[in-house]
């Protein structure tokens, strides 16, 4: 009996391994704060720093910039399974707190300046910039984070420890929407900002915890089984990845599906107010409340994935669940406060459901070394949907959907019509579900099983 406890690992303790999942989670929660902070201040930037929704789409799109044209995730991908989680985890968290720390300083100095930069304004584009390297860190973190999981649960309870991670990050994006506009009223536009700051050096000390905790795990790993050669990852794995129908069936409900989710929370404070007429102090909070169910939910759904499975079914239903939300979002009749709080609860469970199946499922179509891959390359290819479609979104408001002027914060400011963006959102939200039907017809065909549990 002895011989066998000190044979355990420390991923064979729950304590040991759900810690590791805690320290990491407060990492990816500082990260969703200061990415969704500034969305609930569009009016506030419109007013104070003479930002257009154009130019506020430029902002918001370009978290993903360099990740789509660098290829920085691809590059992400290959250093993680090349270098591993502790290199790669240590480097995503430096990028996100220059990122955010450049982006403070064009906020703070910059802004409302008359200069331009390659025909953008200073500020807007400095602001840009720093937000683009944070976007690369955040979504390198993503993808530590998701193979950090996948090698401290596997075998155990892996839904519903990636379930847990998604539910306390998405504390950080409700943080975000909820205090954002109420703090920025009462102190300044760069506060919640400067928060977010903080928190990020915090989390990027949490992480270095973590990776204590982790060169323990693999010592322990390498001394029970020092015969097993070490499967390494190499470049040919690229291609394998690539050439898995199921890859591109998951990529391609990925890029869909968060395409439909964070840009239109961007844009859905202002809806809020400008559609709804909800109080400028409660519209942040309404558009975070997707993120506050995520909070309970995901991790519930992913135990009853690992027990249940169903994994296939439950993303099909989510993406039904998308396209009611936002058709009844396009409808330009209806405009109670009440009707938007229920279809931003009911987008909050589509939005716990389907990563809650989606991310496991990844590691059942892949073996461990490819994971790292096989996760950047899904995560660049939903950049391209989270770049493209704010510009699109924000192009749109301001070309095609402005009906007037209204006065915020004793700054005059545009009014806008949403139907037309919200008709947009539907039209994505009904390819995912063709996309999340595919993704389980071929689940059957080749054997994913994706709806078998993951508790073994």
């Amino acid at each position: 009996m002895e011989l066998q406890k000190t044979q355990l690992k420390l991923s064979d303790k729950a304590w040991a391994r759900w810690s590791a999942l805690l320290i990491v989670a407060f990492t990816m929660m500082a990260a969703y704060y200061v990415n969704d902070v500034m969305a609930p201040l569009k009016s506030m930037l419109e007013g104070e720093l003479q930002w257009t929704s154009g130019e506020f789409g430029f902002f918001t799109g370009a978290y993903s910039f360099l990740n789509v044209y660098l290829l920085m995730l691809i590059w992400g991908g290959l250093i993680l399974d090349r270098f591993g989680i502790r290199f790669t985890g240590t480097l995503a968290a430096v990028l996100m707190v220059g990122g955010t720390l450049a982006e403070y300083y064009a906020i703070t100095t910059m802004g409302g300046t008359a200069a331009t930069v390659w025909g953008y304004k200073a500020d807007v584009f400095v602001a840009s910039a720093g937000y683009s390297v944070f976007g690369v860190g955040a979504e390198v973190a993503g993808i530590t984070v998701s193979k950090i999981i996948a090698k401290w649960f596997k075998g155990k309870e892996l839904a519903t420890a990636m379930g847990a991670q998604v539910a306390l990050a998405r504390i950080g994006s409700q943080a975000a929407y909820a205090v954002a506009l109420p703090v920025a009223q009462k102190w300044s536009l760069d506060t919640p900002l400067l928060v977010g700051l903080i928190l990020l050096v915090g989390g990027f000390i949490s992480f270095l915890c973590f990776a204590v905790m982790d060169r323990k795990l693999d010592k322990q790993e390498t001394l029970s089984a020092p015969s097993e050669p070490e499967d390494k990852f190499s470049f040919k794995d690229v291609r394998a990845v690539v050439s898995n129908p199921g890859f591109w069936l998951i990529a391609l409900l990925c890029v869909l599906f968060y395409s439909c989710v964070f840009p239109f929370q961007k844009f859905a404070t202002e809806l809020m107010i400008t559609k709804y007429h909800v109080a400028e102090s409660l519209a942040g909070a309404f558009a975070g409340l997707p993120a506050l169910g995520a909070l309970f939910l995901t991790p519930v759904f992913g135990g009853m994935i690992d027990k249940r499975g169903k994994a296939a079914s439950i993303m099909l239903l989510g993406a039904a669940m998308l396209i009611f939300v936002h058709l009844v979002f396009a409808l330009p009749f209806i405009s109670a406060p009440w009707v938007a709080i229920a279809l931003m609860i009911i987008l909050g469970i589509a939005f716990s459901l389907v990563p809650s199946a989606m991310w496991p499922s990844v590691a059942k179509i892949f073996p461990v070394k490819q994971l790292g891959t096989a996760y950047s390359l899904i995560f660049f290819i939903q950049n391209i949907g989270l770049w493209g479609i704010p510009v699109l979104i924000g192009t749109v408001l301001e070309n095609y959907c402005i009906t007037g002027k209204t006065v915020v914060n004793g700054q005059a400011t545009n009014m806008y019509d949403y139907t037309l963006p919200m008709c947009i959102f539907t039209g994505i939200a009904v390819l995912s579900m063709l996309v999340a039907f595919c993704l389980k017809a071929a689940d059957k065909k080749y054997g994913y099983r994706l709806e078998e549990p993951n508790t073994k």
